[in-house]
């Protein structure tokens, strides 16, 4: 459901917002058992466990080349990234804020035929290798570039659908903020910047990150939806920009993201049991 706005290392698009309640201004919370069939119906579930796989970027957002751990890396990043952990607090908060009017209007639109096709291929995107599936979008960028035509403005407003507030670009900052800080505290790295000094260093970087993660997310689009016609696309991005679409994506982009900060936050603290008193 939650479509991917890509994560890959080289631009460390790792994803957080701090979740604002009332955001679906729910007068009656959702059921647990209902937003357990919507988290598969939707492939919300699918997006969350991708979440994990992240993890392999905390040791380049740390300067590192490689990552120096071993498989002490492996058994703690699947502890903090546990993909139970991370469904509980996602039904959690969705629990308080998400309404039953937000969840069928949402249930409805992917579990029809045209949403369980769209639900198949952005699954298999979350899960997809990060390396292969950006050169292969960026190659078909070049391709629907040759070609020309609609397909690419269509694109291109299709992932402003899903994220019509530039979220990403805000969310990316303050997960780096938040491992980065936590990561200081707990011993194992050194950093010479304080949080306004590493805030402003960001702030300078901000418009070419912007537009690496407009590139990263054409691409993206561009694979994941080569099946699907141009009407289709037009189609769904429609969709997405329904009201209630909106509202709902709003959360489940604040839902996704915000447990990426915690977890990241969560990982920084516990790298100290790697190598405890040696900074990075």
């Amino acid at each position: 459901m939650l479509r991917r706005l890509p994560v890959t290392l080289v631009c460390l698009i790792l994803l957080a917002l701090v979740f604002v309640t009332g955001m679906a201004g729910a007068a009656r919370a959702a059921d647990r058992d209902k937003l357990l069939a919507f988290l598969d119906v939707t492939g919300f579930d699918v997006a969350l466990d991708s979440i994990a796989l992240s993890a392999a970027s905390a040791p380049q957002m740390l300067g590192l080349e490689k990552n120096p751990y071993g498989a002490d890396w492996r058994r703690l990043s699947e502890e903090v990234f546990d993909r139970d952990v991370m469904r509980n607090m996602a039904l959690e908060i969705m629990e308080a804020a998400l309404s039953d009017e937000l969840l069928e209007h949402g249930a409805a639109f992917y579990a029809s035929d045209f949403g369980q096709r769209l639900v198949a291929v952005e699954n298999a995107a979350h899960m997809a290798d990060s390396a292969e599936k950006d050169a292969a979008g960026r190659n078909l960028v070049i391709e629907l570039t040759e070609k020309g035509g609609e397909r690419l403005e269509l694109l291109r407003a299709l992932n402003k659908a899903v994220d019509p507030q530039n979220v990403s670009l805000r969310a990316v900052q303050e997960v780096q903020v938040r491992f980065l800080l936590a990561a200081a505290a707990s011993g194992v790295y050194k950093m010479d910047l304080d949080e306004g000094e590493l805030r402003a260093a960001m702030k300078a970087g901000e418009a070419e990150l912007k537009k690496l993660m407009e590139r990263g997310a054409l691409a993206d689009a561009a694979l994941t939806y080569r099946d699907f016609s141009d009407d289709e696309i037009r189609a769904y991005k429609e969709a997405l920009e329904h009201p209630d679409m909106v509202t709902l994506y709003e959360l489940m982009n604040a839902v996704q993201y915000e447990i990426m900060a915690n977890r990241f936050e969560v990982l920084a603290y516990r790298m100290a049991e790697l190598h405890p008193g040696q900074e990075l």
